[in-house]
């Protein structure tokens, strides 16, 4: 039903010359009054945004004396592909769960919450609306957090009120932005923390230039000719076509420019092959145009290189929870386009960091200007890796979860 998940070894130590001796004095302070404290996170699947960040937080949180453990759902197709609709309604998908999806999800939350009964923890993290019944299903009494990575602030109200059932009993509510609070939901007991990046892992270590144009080379780009790049999952809500709709507009004055749209199938992710297919179809041939995912052989060293060996970071969604690869970029020093969606305004300042766009054309718009002025893509890029440094490194996130869980230790 779930299962424990083993990480590696991180240590604090390795992020203090990036942090500096303050910030990490601070994190050990708050870590030595939680020594021993048992802290069980889960969600569905190791992939994904949520998955990148807890294969850090984790470590990170043991390394620092936190008994930290982590589970995610095996895998199971009926149930993700209901949970895939209820993170669509609750982000205002129109239309309705069925009362066999309903029933579906009250039976997986009932089995896990039974599985889990069985551990011994102290405090409960449950991320995002899949196994956010779990609680509710639980025998035992715990301290508990609820982790809401998307956007509920407008969501489809039948499917909400159904969905706040299952939400009464935590003790704390974190989100990415105030915005995303949705109605119901007990204000006080909210908390605000954003999501960050490890600098230290194989997607963010960094990676020469020249090794970076190899790798891409394999992939059929041409490291000689300008490369625009979005890597995100194949969701609507990423808008993709809009993307290679604002590459076909800039190559009319750049022709030899090239597009990568790079994307990763996860377990909890069924629609994805479809949209991929899609855009295969929409791209009509363009040899330019390099759709890729894990299915390619595209993996985290290789997203790396894409984002390193690309003039132009995109990333165009129209909703977005936050959109971790907009910081990737910015920490590789890459000027980032941005949709005005979502936790994307809260990292990109525009015309400084990079550009908040809304259309295609303003994206193509953008795309020109800066592959047509190097010198002020350079300087967008470095002001955009100091701006990650200080506010969305995997080591803020770390504090602000110490932070939260001494609220409630207390």
């Amino acid at each position: 039903m779930i299962h424990l998940v083993e990480t590696k070894t991180i240590n604090l130590v390795d992020y203090k010359n990036l942090i500096g001796k303050e910030s990490y004095e601070e994190i050990l302070l708050s870590a030595n009054q939680l020594k021993g404290l048992r802290v069980l996170h889960i969600n569905t699947t190791t992939d994904g945004g949520v998955g990148e960040i807890l294969k850090t937080l984790i470590p990170l949180l043991k390394n620092v004396g936190v008994d930290a453990s982590w589970y995610i759902f095996e895998k199971n197709s009926a149930f993700f592909k209901v949970s895939k609709e209820l993170h669509n309604f609750l982000q205002g998908k129109k239309g309705s769960l069925t009362q066999e999806q309903k029933s579906n999800y009250l039976d997986i939350n009932t089995q896990v919450a039974k599985y889990l009964d069985q551990k011994e923890f102290d405090l409960l993290v449950v991320h995002d609306p899949q196994p956010a019944g779990v609680l509710q299903f639980l025998p035992k009494k715990v301290k508990s957090i609820w982790r809401c990575h998307i956007d509920t602030s407008n969501p489809n109200p039948d499917v909400w009120n159904w969905f706040l059932q299952f939400l009464s009993g935590y003790d704390r509510y974190v989100f990415t932005l105030r915005k995303y609070i949705g109605e119901g939901i007990d204000y006080e007991k909210c908390r605000i923390i954003h999501p960050a990046i490890d600098p230290l892992n194989e997607k963010n270590d960094p990676l020469p230039l020249e090794t970076a144009n190899e790798t891409v080379k394999k992939f059929k780009v041409d490291p000689e000719n300008p490369l625009v790049s979005q890597v995100s999952r194949f969701d609507p809500w990423k808008d993709p076509w809009g993307v290679i709709d604002a590459y076909r507009i800039a190559k009319t004055q750049i022709p030899n420019l090239q597009l990568a749209l790079v994307g990763v199938f996860a377990p909890d992710d069924p629609e994805a092959l479809d949209i991929e297919k899609g855009l295969i179809k929409y791209s009509k041939g363009d040899s330019d145009i390099h759709i890729l995912s894990n299915r390619d052989g595209v993996g985290p060293r290789e997203v790396n290189a894409f984002q390193v060996a690309s003039s132009v970071i995109i990333q165009k969604s129209t909703r977005e929870g936050f959109g971790l690869t907009v910081s990737e970029g910015m920490w590789k020093e890459k000027p980032v386009i941005g949709g005005r969606a979502g936790g994307i305004v809260e990292q990109i300042i525009d015309g400084e960091t990079g550009y908040l766009v809304t259309t295609a054309s303003q994206t193509a718009e953008k795309i020109i200007y800066l592959l047509e002025n190097p010198a002020e893509a350079t300087k967008m890029g470095q002001k955009g890796k100091e701006r990650v440094r200080q506010h969305f490194l995997i080591t803020r996130m770390l504090l602000d979860h110490l932070k939260l869980y001494k609220e409630l230790a207390r």
